[in-house]
């Protein structure tokens, strides 16, 4: 059996690879991208979206939604990391075919075509699931289950002292789906954080040859170079990929129930994620959080993903 997703992304260096690992992965039938500003704006994700599946060529096409700017973006966004284009430089051309929807409203009609079947795998801002529950409340019921990677627990953040960039980037969008009556596994910084590649992880990659490997190949050494440049870094995350492991291979982590909250207003805190870790907590669990992951077995799993996309990509 394989499970039906809808990968909602801000087409960055991460996104494109857990959408490669995604779009080969025999357990997993894709039946949509629904791309949201974060990284970028929303006209130039929607141009990265059917950028990467056009390159990608997989057997069976995603269909693909139209971002939509949120009400509140910040000034800030991830293109610093990413290029300025999100894709290291990729530059893919506009779209050469019109999306007939936006991400929110494919999301919604395709939920509702497949009802309790579809897992929303969110590796971006929460827009469009957030226009979802604002616009077609009832869809929400049908949802199978919603994967987000976002927040931190105990970890620092990424885009201030304290918030994540997907919460920051739209803090009442993610508001909003935390508190909604679906059911979520949230994937933290506190985990993704801590799955990291050395340079040698290029060396695994599927020869450039490959469909996937001519993508990989451009994008991945530009996220060493940059990381090291302006973070100090000598390794990377691959946040959305160790997301996407989460929904293929749950028994890797180890899951709590938790009580959380997103702050919207702070100066300081705009997009914190907060949890009710009192002895005797007042609010309602409405997650389950990866606070663990079995670090080797997460890393082995992505370089077998990788891979396999570069076989089916000759």
């Amino acid at each position: 059996m394989t499970r039906k997703i809808i990968i909602d992304c801000d087409p960055g260096i991460d996104d494109a690879i857990a959408i490669t690992m995604a779009l080969f992965d025999p357990r997993l039938d894709v039946v949509a991208i629904t791309p949201t500003a974060g990284t970028v704006d929303a006209a130039q994700a929607s141009i990265n979206a059917m950028g990467i599946v056009d390159l990608l060529d997989p057997a069976r096409y995603p269909q693909l939604g139209t971002a939509v700017t949120p009400a509140d973006p910040p000034m800030l966004d991830d293109s610093h990391l990413n290029g300025p284009d999100g894709l290291a430089g990729f530059n893919f051309p506009s779209a050469t075919r019109q999306n007939d929807h936006s991400s929110d409203k494919l999301m919604a009609d395709l939920i509702r075509r497949h009802p309790d079947e579809i897992t929303i795998v969110c590796l971006g801002p929460l827009t469009n699931l957030a226009r979802v529950c604002r616009m077609d409340p009832a869809v929400l019921p049908l949802i199978d289950k919603v994967v987000i990677s976002g927040g931190a627990v105990s970890h620092s953040g990424n885009a201030t002292a304290v918030s994540e960039m997907n919460f920051f980037f739209d803090p009442s969008s993610a508001k909003q789906v935390i508190a909604s009556a679906t059911t979520k596994s949230l994937v933290p910084l506190d985990v993704t954080d801590a799955v990291t590649f050395g340079v040698d992880l290029l060396e695994k990659l599927p020869p450039e040859t490959t469909r996937a490997g001519a993508l990989l190949h451009k994008i991945l050494p530009y996220k060493f170079r940059i990381s090291h440049q302006k973070l100090g870094r000598e390794v990377v995350p691959l946040q959305d990929a160790t997301a996407l492991i989460s929904v293929i291979e749950p028994e890797m982590f180890q899951w709590d129930e938790m009580a959380g909250d997103v702050e919207v207003n702070g100066a300081l805190t705009r997009g914190m994620t907060v949890f009710d870790r009192r002895l005797r907590p007042e609010w309602s669990v409405n997650m389950e959080v990866a606070r663990r992951a079995s670090i080797t077995d997460v890393r082995d799993a992505i370089v077998r993903s990788i891979r396999y996309a570069g076989q089916q990509t000759r």
